[in-house]
């Protein structure tokens, strides 16, 4: 990990920013090392090649904007962070090879246990933390760079949906908004619907079937389906209609269309008995079709309504 110091000159800092900086590479490096590969500890890391496609992603998250410090610990932060940037190449039918993580934070900020929910997110999702950098700024922030790899024909885009297809996500929606919901009326932490808006599980095994099983498009949902589904379909160029939105256990219907945040995925497949099947033997969660794909591109409805775009969006 390179590590840029504010003084380089000043003796004692620079000793005490080498110090943090061993102990938060302790705190990353917990998994084996593939052989020939090179991590943590040179000013770049060395992966081996990758089978496919290359995938790239970055996201970034913001104390006070992507978690409210106030209700969660800050290794939350580090760890939705990292989840989050996964969930990008689960989107795409991807596989993860590493991460690196770049964080600023003003003086005094816990990085250590900032770092141990980085950790807990690489190690869950299988993404080794290669490499990063430290430096100051006034918030706290966790900036992540994943790379993955697409065998075989390559990644699912957003763009490839047409009429006909069905639609499908991976499970039931609004569990993170419920949870954050909960955890302001006084949940506890291990609340499970607070659990699921803490420590979000990218769909990784989930996308990788959706694409050995044909699908034609895919996307996770990070910002609601009432804005990411209308995001699939505008680079598909299609409508679609839809008869359900299948609702989590403790949540709205409101908090399922528009709350973000679940990181399940959107599937559109011209074959939904092949991927039940592949879902089946695979010992994953059966997805939920909600509906089907059609040509004209204004017609856009749940259950014969107009379906609204209204979701998460950040202002710029």
């Amino acid at each position: 990990m390179s590590f840029r110091a504010d003084s380089p000159s000043a003796g004692e800092a620079t000793r005490a920013e080498d110090d943090i900086i061993k102990r938060i590479s302790a705190i990353l490096g917990r998994g084996p090392i593939p052989s020939g590969e090179r991590h943590i500890g040179d000013d770049a890391a060395v992966l081996a090649p990758f089978v496919g496609q290359a995938l790239i992603s970055t996201d970034v998250a913001v104390l006070g904007v992507h978690l409210d410090e106030t209700l969660f610990p800050l290794e939350d932060l580090g760890f939705k962070a990292v989840a989050a940037a996964v969930s990008d190449l689960a989107a795409m039918g991807g596989r993860p090879k590493g991460a690196v993580i770049a964080v600023s934070s003003p003086p005094g900020t816990d990085l250590e246990e900032l770092h141990r929910g980085i950790a807990d997110a690489a190690v869950i999702t299988g993404c080794p933390i290669v490499g990063g950098d430290l430096t100051r700024a006034r918030d706290v922030s966790v900036a992540v760079t994943v790379f993955g790899e697409c065998p075989g024909k390559g990644a699912v885009l957003r763009s490839g949906a047409r009429a006909g297809e069905k639609i499908l996500v991976t499970g039931p929606l609004g569990r993170s908004s419920a949870g954050l919901r909960r955890r302001r009326a006084g949940a506890t932490l291990q609340d499970e619907l607070v659990v699921a808006h803490r420590r979000p599980w990218p769909r990784l095994a989930e996308g990788v079937a959706a694409r050995g099983a044909g699908a034609t498009a895919m996307m996770d949902l990070s910002d609601g389906l009432g804005i990411d589904l209308h995001r699939l379909a505008d680079a598909s160029g299609v409508g679609f209609v839809l008869d359900q939105v299948p609702v989590a256990e403790g949540a709205t219907f409101d908090e399922a269309v528009g709350g973000g945040e679940d990181y399940e995925l959107i599937i559109v497949t011209p074959n939904v008995e092949r991927l039940r099947m592949i879902f089946a033997d695979r010992g994953l969660r059966q997805p939920v079709q909600i509906g089907w794909v059609v040509d004209d591109v204004t017609a856009r409805t749940l259950r014969g309504e107009e379906f609204e775009r209204r979701g998460w969006q950040h202002q710029l």
